[in-house]
């Protein structure tokens, strides 16, 4: 598998592991917990973004 695949689809699988921890978060009322999460929505943003500049350089 490409490097560009690999970076979108890690990507995808930290937003939605951010997702569960922001979530969880709000539902524990733990503020540390919920910003772990936004932070690691954020990261998963930024690696799918990046695969998505690889697949596009690649052409």
């Amino acid at each position: 598998m490409k490097s560009s695949t690999v970076n979108k689809v890690k990507g995808k699988l930290h937003q939605a592991s951010g997702k569960v921890k922001e979530v969880t978060g709000e539902a524990i009322d733990n503020n540390e917990m919920q910003i772990k999460g936004k932070s690691e929505i954020f990261e998963g943003k930024v690696q799918e973004k990046t695969g998505e500049i690889e697949q596009v350089a690649d052409k």
